[in-house]
């Protein structure tokens, strides 16, 4: 293997992080646009998106410990100590897959909060509107028979027999 092989896999990296980055959009259009019922479907593409992602970070950092290794750099560096120690041209080229992959991780990252405040408003809004449907509760007399709610404070002994 080598830089060539490790570039190769930051591209994919990279695709892979704006598959994951338009899954989150195409979640979010269905948020706004409240068509919840395929909420699960876009959330499952997601998900195997984040799982792919994930295979290819894992393949990164392999290859980055074996290039660390060719080029004479110890310990487990990120990309960025090895594009710092990486010969010409590789020190531009990891530097500029560094910086592209950090700024896909903050678009990914802002998307997915966008939806998750979504998602939180939705739920508020469905608790409120599930509590306005419940009838009030009843109270119990002293025969345990359930009547409607009076409006006064309930009180440990019923008078009222």
């Amino acid at each position: 293997m080598g830089a060539n092989e490790l570039s190769a896999l930051l591209w994919h990296e990279r695709k892979l992080l704006d598959l994951v980055i338009f899954k989150l959009t195409e979640e979010q259009l269905l948020l706004t646009a409240g068509h919840s019922r395929w909420l699960p479907h876009a959330t499952a593409e997601v998900e195997a998106a984040m799982n792919l992602l994930q295979d290819a970070s894992l393949a990164v950092a392999v290859e980055v410990s074996a290039v660390a290794e060719e080029w004479g750099v110890s310990g487990e560096p990120s990309l960025g100590d090895l594009a710092a120690a990486a010969p010409a041209p590789w020190g531009e080229i990891l530097n500029s897959h560094r910086a592209a992959l950090s700024s896909q991780t903050a678009q990914a990252k802002t998307v997915k909060e966008t939806n998750e405040n979504f998602l939180r408003a939705a739920s508020r809004a469905t608790q409120e509107t599930l509590a306005s449907l419940r009838p009030d509760a009843g109270t119990y007399d002293s025969h345990g028979v359930a009547g409607p709610a009076t409006g006064s404070s309930a009180s440990l002994f019923d008078t009222k027999i």
